[in-house]
């Protein structure tokens, strides 16, 4: 069995994402990476964790990244207005700064195609892997894009998951609670990464979905 890692929200901090990957981990080719989204905004180098991803490809690691309510708001923002003025509030600027533009229609092609090709959900035998959570009420919970993206508050559905892990991120957790989570039912990974001045928070995890454990890396950006 492949080792299969889920990382959550990294959210700019790149030095703390590679030293979970590189370090914690100690990533291997044979390895399976699924990123939960929220790449970018809030911490000091966007770019920079977009590059390492597109590195880890390069070099033959498979990488697969879900799309976060964060880079829906990034690809938005084209339209200007209310959608970037949105993005703007929710840590927009510190992507625009990090890769030295001023709006997303600057982007070189290769980032811009990065943040579209994005996934909404990851579906296996054993997970159902997505940003933010799922629409249990929905007819079809893998149709309703926008809960995958921004919802919090959701109750499983365990005749609908038949035995498969919800993993998911988006609404940081303390260190602790996380910690205390078993691989069954949902499972939230975000640690808050960013929020480093946080008491509980300020942890980049992974989840090592066959070894049933987590491995953390603390915030080592700012």
């Amino acid at each position: 069995m492949n080792r299969t890692f889920f990382i959550g929200d990294i959210h700019g901090c790149s030095k703390t994402f590679k030293k979970l990957v590189k370090d914690n981990i100690g990533v291997k080719k044979d390895d399976i990476i699924y990123c939960l989204g929220d790449y970018v905004d809030r911490g000091p180098d966007s770019k920079g964790v977009v590059d390492f991803i597109l590195e880890l490809r390069e070099g033959g690691y498979r990488v697969y990244t879900l799309r976060g309510n964060h880079e829906q708001m990034l690809l938005d923002s084209e339209e200007g207005g209310f959608a970037f003025d949105l993005w703007m509030s929710n840590g927009g600027w510190q992507t625009l700064d990090s890769f030295d533009i001023n709006s997303v229609t600057e982007l070189d092609p290769v980032y811009a195609g990065f943040f579209k090709d994005t996934h909404y959900y990851i579906q296996e035998k054993d997970f159902i892997a997505v940003h933010a959570g799922l629409n249990f009420n929905a007819i079809n919970p893998l149709e309703d894009l926008d809960s995958m993206l921004w919802t919090r508050d959701f109750r499983i559905e365990e005749s609908y998951l038949e035995n498969r892990v919800l993993i998911h991120a988006h609404t940081p957790i303390e260190k602790n609670l996380l910690l205390s989570q078993k691989v069954n039912g949902a499972v939230n990974i975000d640690g808050g990464c960013v929020y480093k001045n946080i008491e509980g928070y300020g942890n980049l995890f992974a989840l090592d979905y066959y070894g049933k454990r987590f491995i953390e890396a603390r915030n080592v950006d700012f």
